[in-house]
């Protein structure tokens, strides 16, 4: 049984970590999981080519939209996100679109924090920044701000939390000007985009939820000091659990799925 993760770039990917990982462990040493560049233009092609062999697929950018497009049935949370990050297949014929960022975006959270969220600041405007929105709505906030380089950035993601079942409110600003608040910030953006100016308007806020996983920390989680800090590994695993069991319809061993991903990350930031 094959899988993968598609994406473009895709050399920087820990799915395939994690994912051994816990195959391994599980006892499935039947199943393989790669990392596959695809390019922006290549997810129909490639999925065509796939023989009865292949049963999942893990999808990261820029394919998360169109992975939508390929048939099957597209989950509630992957239409309302107008994205998948998982395809599952059966004879090599997508039957599933899933968006299991959301619910990991919440355990995510949920590990680290037990407090209320009644509202959050989502630092972005795209796939990532609505999917972890979302997630948040689905935590209980009813008030989302969106920070993107334009408003009209933010504008896809903005109509995707406003229809959440729980109509939240959903304010647009700047990520230059905009006012960070609520009880969790999201950073869905670039290391290189968090500026000392942005990183103060988030000191107020009580719980640090940083998507990103490497470089590590960024500016926005090195700043967490003692507050609660969510990182993009926690995501990632999260999510990951929740792929694995698509793929192979047993339960996830998150516990050595995390260890595969923290001595990784422990060896990239170690090499010279």
């Amino acid at each position: 049984m094959h899988c993968a993760v598609l994406g473009d770039p895709i050399a920087h990917s820990l799915s395939p970590v994690l994912h051994r990982a816990g195959y391994a462990a599980a006892g499935l040493d039947d199943v393989t999981y790669d990392a596959v560049r695809v390019p922006d233009d290549g997810l129909a092609g490639f999925v065509a080519g796939l023989d009865e062999t292949w049963r999942g697929l893990s999808l990261t950018m820029p394919h998360k939209r169109r992975a939508l497009e390929l048939g099957g049935t597209v989950t509630d949370r992957a239409r309302l996100a107008g994205a998948a990050n998982t395809l599952v297949l059966e004879r090599g014929i997508v039957v599933l679109a899933d968006n299991t960022d959301l619910p990991g975006a919440a355990a995510a959270v949920r590990e680290r924090y037990d407090g209320p969220v009644r509202a959050a600041t989502i630092l972005g405007g795209g796939a990532t920044a609505a999917s972890t929105a979302l997630a948040m709505c689905d935590l209980g906030a009813r008030r989302i701000r969106l920070l993107a380089r334009s408003v009209d950035r933010a504008a896809e993601a903005a109509a995707a939390v406003a229809a959440h079942p729980s109509a939240p409110t959903v304010e647009v600003d700047t990520l230059a000007a905009g006012a960070v608040e609520g009880d969790v910030v999201v950073a869905t953006i670039p290391a290189d985009a968090q500026d000392d100016a942005l990183v103060a308007r988030c000191a107020d806020v009580p719980v640090v939820f940083e998507v990103i996983y490497d470089p590590w920390p960024t500016p926005i989680a090195a700043a967490a000091g003692d507050r609660v800090l969510v990182s993009g590994l926690d995501l990632l695993v999260h999510q990951a659990v929740l792929q694995f069991q698509l793929f192979t319809g047993v339960p996830a061993p998150l516990a050595a799925m995390r260890a595969a991903g923290e001595a990784e990350l422990t060896a990239r930031h170690s090499s010279p």
